[in-house]
């Protein structure tokens, strides 16, 4: 199952990179969000980056998650803090719910379903004690 999920964070990642690389605004606009000065995407071109190395590398280790624990935690840090910006943005009407529920249960569900299947079994080990 933890290798279906990494997959499934993998292409996650690589959409979210190719979009953000290839086609910004219309990302942006499909999502709901506002169209941004141009001299933004520059920094949006750098936020692809790293999603698609992540995406590439979340494939790469899913045939072998249990060496890569780390870059599981990783992930899970990620997308814990994924939720509270979106958690902090909702709250402050910065963005409306419409817009950040999605990814905020992505995030949720990518966290949970992370740490259930965890190769180092964080929450088994976390509710047995």
């Amino acid at each position: 199952m933890l290798t279906f999920i990494l997959k499934i964070i993998a292409i996650i990642q690589l959409i979210l990179g190719i979009g953000y690389l290839v086609l910004p605004n219309q990302l942006l606009a499909a999502i709901g969000h506002s169209e941004v000065a141009s001299d933004i995407l520059y920094p949006f071109g750098m936020l692809a980056a790293r999603f698609l190395v992540l995406g590439v590398v979340f494939w790469m280790i899913s045939k072998q998650a249990a060496n890569h624990g780390l870059l599981i935690n990783a992930m899970i840090g990620i997308q814990i803090l994924d939720l509270l910006v979106g958690i902090a943005y909702t709250i402050n009407s910065n963005v409306d719910l419409t817009i950040s529920a999605f990814p905020m249960f992505n995030a949720i569900l990518i966290i949970v379903c992370l740490l259930i299947w965890h190769p180092n079994k964080i929450l088994n080990k976390k509710l047995s004690s």
